[in-house]
């Protein structure tokens, strides 16, 4: 079965939830590209239901662009589960393709992730390798599908039609933490396309996020434009910033910003997409890619 195409048609949660099972059961021994993300804590939790421990690996990626704390977070969350886990480091600043930040970038990281993890699924008698994209996916620019299609990495989630609202419904159900986490992805799309992705730029980032996720901001991001630090919160925590105003500016210009600015729009997915959408440098297949 090609579990990397969506299932179409309209099902309920409950039908969607046992088709996902059904799906799973259908892979025998899997690795699982797992972040500690809600997705693919979701999809961690059922392959181990369905398939049982000993026939799931969680494969957890080691990177500069993601931050140390989300590892760790991983980990635990893949003990709690009951799978076992295994770090890899990855590379892909060093390759000039994903360093140059075009916006293919995705693609690169995915491509160079995807051919580890089958690799790997080849030499220890993995039948298949499971991400956990899911169809809000399809409503922004994704160029890193194109890597899962390319391995043949399956994608039950996005198979079964699930959403992002209806995994957080699902996880909540299954008692998992990860149900009201709050979305992430990798600290390289905080850098607009073009700008070359740097250690010092990736670590600036992290170390400004880490700092408004201690006053509470926990869906923030800290977009990166030169020597300007571009905030993203929800609209509702606008006042929240606004009151902690004179902290934020000292600790992001010791950080390396000169000047700090709020996005009056708020935290919003993608949100460096924009531009390329603007230009019209998207068609329709790119963005469902």
């Amino acid at each position: 079965m090609q579990v990397h195409e969506k299932k179409r048609g309209f099902m309920g949660l409950e039908t969607k939830f046992k088709d996902l099972k059904e799906t799973i059961g259908n892979f025998p021994r899997v690795v699982v590209a797992y972040s500690g993300g809600v997705d693919s804590t979701l999809l961690l939790k059922v392959c181990v239901d369905v398939l049982g421990g000993e026939n799931v690996l969680a494969l957890i990626g080691i990177s500069p662009t993601y931050p140390k704390t989300e590892i760790e977070e991983a980990k635990k969350l893949a003990d709690l589960i009951g799978a076992p886990a295994r770090t890899i480091d990855t590379h892909e600043m060093e390759n000039p393709d994903f360093v140059e930040n075009s916006r293919n970038r995705c693609y690169y990281c995915k491509l160079h992730l995807f051919r580890i993890a089958c690799e790997l699924a080849g030499r220890e008698g993995y039948t298949h390798v499971l991400e956990g994209s899911n169809i809000d996916d399809e409503k922004d620019y994704r160029p890193g599908r194109r890597a899962i299609a390319e391995f043949k990495v399956k994608s039950p989630l996005f198979y079964v039609g699930l959403n992002k609202k209806e995994i957080r419904t699902l996880s909540k159900m299954l008692g998992l933490p990860t149900h009201n986490k709050p979305s992430y992805a990798c600290l390289s799309s905080r850098i607009p396309y073009g700008t070359a992705i740097t250690f010092e730029l990736l670590n600036r980032i992290e170390l400004s996020e880490m700092f408004m996720k201690r006053l509470g901001l926990t869906q923030v991001r800290v977009r990166c434009h030169n020597d300007i630090a571009r905030l993203e919160v929800e609209p509702q925590k606008l006042p929240e910033v606004l009151k902690h105003r004179e902290e934020i500016i000292r600790e992001l210009k010791q950080f390396g910003f000169n000047y700090i600015t709020l996005d009056l729009q708020g935290y919003r997915s993608g949100s460096m997409n924009e531009p390329l959408e603007i230009l019209g440098h998207l068609d329709s297949d790119e963005k469902t890619a």
